[in-house]
């Protein structure tokens, strides 16, 4: 059996649980989100494998990004990502990679992105689906209005997260 390596790591708005699969990050996300187990089967399923915690260069390099991160050290991440979806949510992912350092798009305007103007619903729900929050940014993505709508992590997260961004506030 296949193994993805995991690391609990508690970040300053919260605690994430970290994998690694074939030398790439295949899940940044948050430990207590809702939908937890729907998303390790989905990775672990996608990869033919279970989960071990242990050590990991691919880990310890994502700690190391993070922590560059919220001290406001690092806005691009140069980690190798492994995606574990359908191909519709990898290319939401995909379109997500493209959101600059310290700016939102709306769910519509993600949408009109990646080409599938018509799909804001579906692209919303593969945006929740993300498994690597802060490497691909699904914190960017606001409401219509520019509100901030559901984020894994919690809406006190994501309004952090952009905050420090935004150099508005420091973690």
């Amino acid at each position: 059996m296949n193994t993805i390596s995991i690391q609990y790591f508690q970040t300053p708005v919260g605690e994430m649980i970290l994998g690694s699969y074939d030398d790439k990050l295949c899940m940044a996300d948050w430990r207590y989100r809702k939908g937890r187990e729907s998303i390790d089967r989905r990775v672990q399923k996608g990869l033919h494998a279970i989960f071990v915690e242990e050590e990991s260069e691919v880990l310890n390099l994502a700690k190391e990004e993070l922590e560059a991160y919220f001290k406001g050290l690092r806005q691009k991440f140069d980690i190798p990502l492994l995606l574990v979806g359908t191909e519709f949510q990898k290319s939401v992912w995909k379109g997500l990679l493209q959101i600059s350092f310290g700016t939102t798009v709306s769910y519509k305007d993600l949408a009109q992105n990646i080409d599938n103007k018509t799909a804001v619903r579906a692209v919303a729900s593969a945006v929740g689906a993300n498994a690597m929050s802060i490497f691909i940014p699904c914190h960017r993505v606001v409401g219509s209005d520019s509100s901030l709508r559901g984020y894994a992590g919690g809406l006190e997260a994501k309004k952090k997260l952009l905050a420090l961004e935004q150099n508005i506030f420091t973690i």
